[in-house]
């Protein structure tokens, strides 16, 4: 026995009454090798398994969304008709099941070749104009093309318009041929509206299967509020011409207003030489501030001022018509309008949001994107938040619905400094137009658009 066999097994042999003993060792070596194969045979069978599970249940959940995109609800029942007829019919020996079954089962086949060649077209999608005012149509086109090398058996193209859909028959194309459509739109509510995507849609004549492809060309077309034309001299309604003097005096600027005894840490700039030669003592000249005319336009967006949403939009269209004015003359502007601000924290949380008002059209865009909000702070807190944010202003123009009263609409003028001039502007379409002075804030009520420009022009002249 070699020393390698000895340890490998050692056996001990035991003579007496008790018997026979015999006790047989296995080296560790071997059971630990055993044990490390079993463990990766093991190791091996359970990510196997794994893997097997996991494409199964990938391969079930692709069917399943197939099946949910493909299968519509008439197209599950004639399955449901076709699998219970056919297993009945069989297993009971029934005729009129089985030929029930094997019916709906030739439905079904017959359905599907109803289903190749959605993703064959190729769709191209324009529109004349993205920018549109409201109540005008919006004009475009359609072109379909078969890319494919077969023929294209008929179909639909649906195309999402805001909330609505348009429809689009499309009909048998060879390969390499197109159709184009004229695309008429409606004359849409002011609002932001996306156009597309287009997306195809095969289905068989009955209706039993469905498959879609969506294109990725979406449009977002800027339906503009309905503005009015505002006579230039509407500042003459509450005096604020450009660059007139304020009663705050400062040591330089353009309107001089006296001379005074010279003060440390004046001007040497400012001595006037000819006084201070008169009296002996350094006389130094003293001005009226001459600012620049900053104007806001305030607008209310909650829902609980306003009688209804047509005389929201009166009130959107009456703060951009004065927003376009206050730009065509070159005026500072800041057009802002309330947030919308989570039920939870309402009254514990002030937010407001401006409006772009550099130019015409980014103004315009903005005001497209305003909502009603049931949510929100009301026009008084957005007034104050307005006047505490903002540069010192001149003008203050205040549109608010029928709903707000006038002691509510005096609140909300008080929020701006003494020397703001606030005009009031309520939207009432049952009212008729009027101008009235409260209380050192001057209220104008509107009924329709039209009405704006008038009381403007008559404030201007009288």
């Amino acid at each position: 026995m070699t020393l390698e066999e000895s340890r490998l097994t050692r056996t001990v042999h035991s003579t007496g009454t008790a018997g026979r003993t015999h006790v047989t060792a296995t080296s560790t070596a071997f059971g630990t090798t055993g044990r490390s194969r079993r463990s990766r045979a093991f190791v091996r069978a359970a990510v196997w398994w794994t893997g097997v599970w996991r494409a199964t249940g990938s391969g079930v959940r692709t069917a399943a969304d197939w099946a949910a995109e493909t299968i519509r609800p008439a197209g599950a029942l004639v399955a449901f008709a076709a699998s219970i007829g056919l297993v009945l019919g069989m297993l009971f020996g029934w005729v009129e099941w089985m030929v029930a079954g094997a019916a709906s089962l030739l439905l079904l086949v017959a359905a599907v070749p109803f289903l190749f060649g959605a993703r064959s077209y190729d769709v191209d999608l324009t529109l004349t104009h993205e920018r549109v005012v409201a109540g005008d149509d919006v004009a475009g086109e359609i072109v379909v093309r078969n890319d494919g090398h077969r023929l294209s058996l008929p179909g639909r193209i649906d195309i999402p318009v805001g909330a609505g859909l348009v429809e689009f028959g499309v009909p048998l194309l060879r390969p390499g041929h197109h159709i184009s459509q004229p695309l008429d739109i409606p004359g849409m509510r002011r609002g932001i509206v996306t156009v597309g995507p287009a997306t195809t849609v095969r289905s068989d004549p009955i209706g039993l299967l469905r498959r879609e492809h969506a294109f990725e060309d979406v449009h977002e077309v800027f339906v503009h509020p309905r503005t009015v034309s505002l006579p230039s001299t509407s500042a003459g309604l509450i005096r604020d011409l450009e660059g007139s003097p304020t009663r705050r005096l400062v040591d330089a600027d353009m309107s001089f207003h006296a001379i005074r005894e010279y003060a440390p840490g004046d001007s040497r700039r400012q001595i006037h030489w000819k006084s201070t030669a008169k009296t002996g003592r350094l006389m130094v000249r003293q001005y009226e501030e001459s600012r620049r005319s900053r104007m806001a336009v305030v607008l209310g967006v909650s829902e609980a001022e306003y009688a209804d949403a047509d005389e929201f939009e009166l009130a959107v269209s009456c703060a951009a018509s004065l927003g376009l004015r206050a730009v065509h003359d070159a005026r500072d502007v800041q057009i802002v309008v309330g947030s919308e601000i989570p039920r939870v924290v309402r009254g514990r949380l002030r937010a407001i949001r401006h409006i772009p008002s550099a130019a015409p059209r980014p103004m315009l865009d903005g005001f497209s994107g305003v909502d009603l909000l049931p949510s929100t702070m009301p026009v008084g807190d957005v007034c104050r938040l307005t006047a505490e944010s903002g540069e010192r202003l001149s003008i203050a123009f205040v549109v608010v619905g029928s709903r707000v009263p006038l002691t509510r609409l005096q609140q909300a003028a008080l929020a701006f400094p003494a020397d703001t001039e606030v005009v009031g502007l309520i939207c009432d379409e049952r009212a008729h137009p009027r101008m009235q002075p409260v209380s050192g804030m001057t209220v104008l009520t509107v009924g329709t658009l039209d009405d704006l420009a008038g009381l403007l022009l008559r404030g201007a002249t009288s």
